[in-house]
């Protein structure tokens, strides 16, 4: 299998590289600019030759994954365009979901084969741990061979491949951080609303979690429309109305609460909602 260097030793790089190494893949080199962080990610890893030089890592392996912030690769892909080895037949991945491989376009003129490689999941902390890209979505973008091989990564990681166009990747990237970041916003809200009344965090963040994992039990298992409940849906305009009461203490939760609930009603109208009970919830909603 083709050897590989990775640069950011962050909790993205560090899973993939345990997950990759023990899939086989010879892990050659791995770098960050924290020599403690580099370390740990060594450790669990249990290979590979450690630097704090990103240039360095990217004389090690044929194929070079760029796991570090959006805003770093730029200026590293720079760097590295800059050095006097040979990109000739390497293969370099970043594995943002935002960025297309047109940034690493100075690497492809020296003759790297490149391609964005994008793990639909979230990496909350380092582990090693086999399974955690099992079932997982990469989206991919790139020149054709670069492609082949991703894909080829992709399938021994357990994991599904979606190839994705240039033009779409802002889009892509806003249905992904929706689905975590904001959802995790959405938890916040529903945490904080809960110790206002008392809870202790603990306590409210368990007493939310079953319902949480019950919903998404429930979309996993049916759909997305059929999985959503609650009074908007019902055109209960009497608990919407109660709602709305409650949270005007709360004016940026109101404000959230009021947008989400007339997207909402577009789901509604699909469930056949009447829509006199629709255009009711929307004037209530609207403060009409």
């Amino acid at each position: 299998m083709i050897d590989i260097a990775i640069i950011g030793a962050g909790r993205l790089g560090t899973s993939l590289g345990f997950a990759l190494s023990k899939k086989g893949y010879k892990i050659k080199a791995i770098s960050c600019r924290s020599l403690t962080s580099v370390k740990e990610s060594h450790r669990i890893i249990g290979e590979g030759k450690t630097f704090t030089d990103y240039i360095q890592t990217a004389r090690e392996s044929e194929l070079l994954f760029l796991c570090v912030p959006d805003g770093e690769i730029e200026n590293i892909v720079k760097a590295l365009a800059g050095t006097s080895f040979s990109w000739r037949k390497k293969y370099v991945f970043h594995c943002s979901g935002l960025h297309t491989s047109e940034v690493l376009k100075s690497l492809k003129e020296k003759g790297a084969l490149t391609a964005s490689f994008h793990p639909v999941q979230s990496f909350s902390q380092k582990k090693g741990d086999l399974k955690q890209f099992d079932g997982v979505y990469f989206g991919l973008e790139g020149d054709e061979k670069a492609l082949n091989l991703a894909q080829r990564i992709v399938s021994h990681l357990g994991g599904h491949s979606i190839f994705i166009e240039e033009k779409d990747k802002p889009l892509y990237h806003a249905a992904c951080c929706m689905a975590s970041n904001f959802f995790v916003v959405l938890l916040d809200m529903a945490v904080s609303l809960l110790k206002h009344i008392g809870f202790e965090e603990d306590q409210a963040r368990r007493t939310v979690l079953p319902l949480v994992q019950g919903t998404l039990h429930n979309v996993k298992e049916f759909n997305i429309e059929s999985s959503l409940t609650g009074p908007v849906i019902r055109g209960d305009q009497k608990s919407v109305e109660k709602h709305l009461n409650a949270l005007k203490k709360f004016p940026s939760y109101y404000n959230i609460y009021q947008h989400l609930a007339v997207q909402t009603l577009e789901i509604a109208k699909r469930k056949k909602l009447s829509p006199k009970k629709i255009k009711a919830l929307k004037r209530l909603l609207e403060g009409k």
